[in-house]
């Protein structure tokens, strides 16, 4: 099957005068597209918490291994990346279709800044097939609705949510988002998830007053959660090795350093 269709749906523009972190994430790691407002923006918060980069790089770092993983080793084909962000190299579909040309990625995102630049996203190989949906992910029935025009839920799905549920600011709701996404996924199924924590054991604490400036300053407003927090998005799926750890340290090898942003891969039983 070849790569088809982006989606046009009227969105509005991407505002420009307000710093966004799909665009202040990009320029953490070294993309090309943000504007004065997001680099002026990032380098504050870069400046009250150094780390910053390197958990924006970590966390991309993370991305790929788990892509192969899951691939590689859990044979799954399709991906559904929830918060996709602005793309770059080595994006889902690109990881998961070197290993196999045949693989199904959808992306979901709500930035029109995203939508903008769908065509970026959407180039694959041509047996495989690519899709881009500007949704929310607080609205998961229409995620998966439109999904399932690309996806074959019948078979395992690679559920991808890197850095988006720290943006749903009350845990409960996160909580059932996450459960109500993986009930309708098939056993064998995948969960890869990352998010921001102020545990002060791997650095955290210093991400509350740089987030607080965030909210202040740029859109849209974000927390962190505690280890206990994120490890209950994993609630009745089993976790892969090394478990929940720094994304960072995650099948990164021997002396790797933490960095205050967990991740994870869980398969559905």
């Amino acid at each position: 099957m070849s790569e088809h269709h982006t989606a046009t749906d009227g969105s509005p523009g991407p505002d420009t005068a307000v710093a966004h972190n799909a665009r202040v994430w990009n320029y953490w790691i070294g993309g090309t597209d943000h504007h004065p407002v997001d680099r002026r923006v990032g380098d504050h918060v870069a400046g009250m918490f150094p780390v910053i980069r390197e958990v924006a790089r970590a966390d991309r770092l993370f991305l790929g291994r788990a892509v192969r993983l899951i691939t590689a080793e859990r044979g799954v084909r399709q991906f559904l990346d929830i918060g996709t962000g602005l793309p770059t190299g080595d994006n889902t579909h690109q990881i998961a279709q070197r290993l196999a040309p045949g693989a199904r990625t959808v992306y979901v995102d709500n930035d029109p800044a995203v939508l903008a630049h769908a065509r970026t996203l959407l180039a694959g190989t041509p047996e495989g097939t690519t899709d881009y949906i500007h949704a929310d992910v607080r609205d998961a029935d229409a995620v998966l609705e439109r999904a399932a025009r690309t996806l074959d839920f019948g078979r395992p799905v690679a559920v991808m949510m890197l850095g988006i549920l720290n943006f749903v600011l009350d845990t409960a709701s996160a909580r059932e988002i996450v459960r109500g996404i993986m009930a309708r996924v098939p056993p064998g199924s995948c969960l890869a998830l990352t998010h921001p924590t102020f545990d002060a054991d791997v650095g955290g604490e210093g991400q509350i007053p740089a987030m607080e400036f965030w909210n202040e300053h740029a859109t849209p407003p974000i927390t962190a959660r505690s280890r206990e927090d994120v490890a209950a998005f994993f609630e009745g799926l089993e976790l892969l090795d090394p478990g929940l750890v720094p994304c960072s340290q995650w099948h990164a090898g021997a002396g790797a350093p933490a960095v205050p942003q967990f991740g994870a891969v869980a398969v559905k039983p």
